[in-house]
């Protein structure tokens, strides 16, 4: 038994990493156990190694895997698309709406697309356009629109 966990149990201990890593959340697993892959497959083509040494290369191809995973996923966690998917109120900035509720005391109602949205501003009657300049929170922040052809967006 002895003889086979030194000989496969690398591979053991990096199958059961990532097997683990489906469980957990996050990718924190995945490159340990890319590295006990990597230094079992060592061990087999290179019997000789002492332990201390299969230690040793676990540490330092855990931390190049660890260091290459983070440059992947830290440049696909910070790059932009330019969409706004999750970010509704700043996709809405620059639109022009007309009033569903007149805004009276600095608050008032517009109906966008699929949603009521509360907006601050000046005081408005109900049915006057507005343009969305800000938003914060779900609020909009409003100015009145320049007369023109109606927005049917």
């Amino acid at each position: 038994m002895a003889d086979i966990l030194a000989t496969y149990g690398w591979w053991i201990l990096g199958l059961v990493l990532l097997a683990l890593e489906l469980a957990a959340p996050g990718v924190y697993l995945l490159f340990f156990g890319i590295a006990a892959l990597v230094v079992g497959t060592n061990a087999f083509l290179f019997p000789g190694l002492g332990w201390q040494s299969e230690v040793i290369g676990f540490a330092v191809v855990s931390l190049v895997a660890v260091l290459l995973g983070h440059k992947w996923y830290g440049q696909r966690g910070t790059r932009t698309d330019g969409t706004d998917l999750n970010h509704r109120t700043r996709r809405l900035i620059g639109r022009t709406a007309t009033l569903s509720e007149a805004i009276e005391g600095g608050r008032g109602r517009v109906s966008i697309e699929d949603g009521w949205w509360t907006v601050e501003g000046p005081d408005l009657p109900r049915g006057a356009r507005v343009v969305i300049k800000g938003a914060d929170g779900s609020v909009l922040t409003v100015r009145p629109a320049e007369p023109g052809p109606p927005d049917l967006s």
